[in-house]
C-alpha cells in the first residue's frame, strides 16, 4: 500500500481530529460569515454537511495548516487558535470523503 493510498484510507483518529477543529473553524467562520455558519452547524446537527460546508472545511483546514516543516525564514506562519498539521488535515479530508463529499 502505497503512502497515498494510506492518506485515503478513513481512520477511527479521524473524527477525534475533527471534533477538535471543527469548532474552531465554525467559530472562524461565525465572524465572517454567520449564516455560513449557522448552515454548518444545523448540516452537523441535523445530517450530512451541505456541499458547500464541506467545501469551505477542506479549504480552510488547508489553509490553516501550522506544521509545515518550514523555518521561520522560509515562511509561512500561520497562527491560529490550534496546532493543525498535514495529518490532520489529511484526517478531516478523509472525514469528509467517509461521509458522501468529494474534496
Amino acid at each position: 500500500m502505497t503512502d497515498d493510498e494510506r492518506d485515503r484510507m478513513p481512520s477511527p483518529d479521524d473524527a477525534r481530529v475533527v471534533e477538535r477543529l471543527v469548532p474552531i473553524w465554525l467559530e472562524e467562520t461565525e465572524r465572517h460569515d454567520p449564516d455560513a455558519a449557522r448552515r454548518a452547524r444545523e448540516g452537523l446537527r441535523e445530517g450530512p454537511l451541505s456541499p458547500d460546508s464541506a467545501r469551505d472545511l477542506a479549504h480552510w483546514v488547508t489553509a490553516r495548516i501550522t506544521d509545515t516543516a518550514f523555518n521561520e525564514d522560509e515562511g509561512p506562519d500561520v497562527e491560529g487558535p490550534a496546532r493543525i498539521t498535514p495529518a490532520d488535515k489529511s484526517a478531516v479530508l478523509r472525514w469528509l470523503v467517509d461521509h458522501g463529499h468529494a474534496v
